[in-house]
């Protein structure tokens, strides 16, 4: 057994576990960490903030060494808004990001929904999708607005 394999089989039995260790590895930079939270299937997708829809455990792992091969990505997922089903979670959360800029330490926010579904080898990420945010959007608009334009 591949040792992705073997940490996929191990992995946590609830979505929520599966989202602290994606963001773990995020902030160790630990490829095979992150790929075992992945569903083995075809069609799993993952956005980056205005990046292209990367399709595929192989161009997911392709797109995540680019990213590592930078260094890891502190990231923290905050203000997590969930609807779960029997089989299925999405995640909307507030990323806090760290940024290391020639000034020091900077914040920045992302906007991302992660998709699981619970799958033979228990609970995995389908989808990653995430977008730019800003400090403002720490302030979410929870209820419809009365006029919409």
């Amino acid at each position: 057994m591949s040792k992705t394999k073997l940490q996929a089989a191990t992995l946590g039995g609830s979505a929520d576990e599966v989202e602290a260790a994606f963001y773990e590895a995020l902030q160790t930079g630990n490829i095979d960490k992150l790929m075992a939270c992945w569903a083995d299937e075809d069609e799993i997708v993952c956005v980056h903030p205005g990046g292209p829809r990367v399709v595929g455990a192989g161009a997911i792992h392709a797109a995540f060494s680019v990213i590592f091969a930078n260094g890891s990505i502190k990231a923290w997922p905050q203000r997590v808004r969930k609807v779960e089903a029997l089989a299925s979670s999405v995640h909307n959360v507030l990323e806090r990001i760290e940024v290391l800029t020639q000034e020091g330490v900077r914040e920045a926010y992302v906007i991302a929904t992660n998709v699981y579904h619970k799958t033979a080898q228990g609970w995995r990420l389908v989808a990653h999708h995430a977008s730019p945010g800003t400090a403002t959007e720490m302030l979410e608009v929870a209820e419809v607005p009365q006029v919409l334009h």
